[in-house]
C-alpha cells in the first residue's frame, strides 16, 4: 500500500480516537456531575464550576456547611483522548476517580495516610510519605503511614472512623487526614448512579462530622 496511504490512515484513526476519547470523558463526567448535585445542596451551594481539559472537572463550594468550610470536588478520568497517554494511564493502574478535598470546621488531631499501592494516586500519596520520613505499616489490605511516633494514633483513629466509612464506600484509593486544609482528601471509584446521591453525600457529612470528634488526644510532637 502506498505511504501516503497509510499516513493517512494513521492521521484518521487518531483524529477519530481523539474526538472518541473528548466526547466519552465529558460525557461520562457530566453524567457524574448531574448525579452528585442531586446531594451536594446539603453541603451548600455550588460557586465555580470549570473543566481542566478533557479529563478533569472541578466543582467548589467556597462556603460550605457544618461540618464543612469549604469542599473541592474533582472528577478526574483516565485521558482517553490520546491514545498513548490511554496506554501510560493503563498500565500504571489509572482508573476514573471521584476525589474530596474537604475544608473542615474540626481539624483532625492526627496526619495520616492510608492508600492502596495498586492505584496511581495511592502510590503518589505512599511516595510523599515516604519523603517525609513517615512511618508505615499494613492495613486492611492497604497501606497506612503517618509521622513518626503516632501510628498506633493513627491505627485507632482509622479504626473509629470505619463505620462512617463504609457507609461512604467500601474502599478507598486515598484516605487522608491533615491537620491543616484540606483536612480530609477521599480518592475513590465514581460511586454506582442507581444509588440515591442524597444518601451519598450525607454519609460524606457523617464521615466529615467523625473526623472532628474530639476522641483522641493527639501524640505529635
Amino acid at each position: 500500500m502506498d505511504p501516503k496511504y497509510l499516513l493517512v490512515l494513521a492521521v484518521i484513526v487518531v483524529l477519530g480516537w481523539f474526538a472518541f476519547g473528548i466526547i466519552f470523558n465529558i460525557r461520562r463526567g457530566e453524567a457524574i456531575l448531574r448525579w452528585i448535585q442531586k446531594g451536594l445542596p446539603r453541603i451548600g451551594e455550588r460557586t465555580s464550576f470549570r473543566w481542566l481539559g478533557s479529563s478533569v472537572a472541578e466543582m467548589v463550594i467556597s462556603t460550605a456547611r457544618k461540618p464543612f468550610r469549604r469542599m473541592e470536588t474533582l472528577i478526574v478520568m483516565t485521558p482517553r483522548d490520546i491514545p498513548w497517554m490511554w496506554l501510560i494511564a493503563a498500565l500504571q493502574g489509572r482508573r476514573d476517580t471521584l476525589i474530596f478535598r474537604a475544608h473542615l470546621q474540626t481539624p483532625p488531631l492526627v496526619n495520616l495516610e492510608l492508600a492502596d499501592p495498586a492505584a496511581w494516586t495511592g502510590r503518589l500519596a505512599l511516595k510523599q510519605g515516604a519523603e517525609r520520613g513517615w512511618e508505615s505499616q499494613p492495613y486492611d489490605g492497604l497501606t497506612l503511614m503517618a509521622p513518626r511516633g503516632t501510628l498506633d494514633l493513627a491505627a485507632a483513629t482509622l479504626a473509629r472512623l470505619s463505620a462512617p466509612a463504609q457507609k461512604l464506600s467500601q474502599r478507598f484509593w486515598r484516605f487522608s487526614l491533615r491537620r491543616d486544609a484540606p483536612h480530609l482528601e477521599l480518592h475513590l471509584a465514581f460511586p454506582d448512579r442507581q444509588k440515591d446521591a442524597d444518601q451519598f453525600i450525607e454519609a460524606l457529612q457523617d464521615l466529615a462530622r467523625a473526623v472532628g470528634e474530639p476522641s483522641f488526644v493527639s501524640q505529635e510532637t
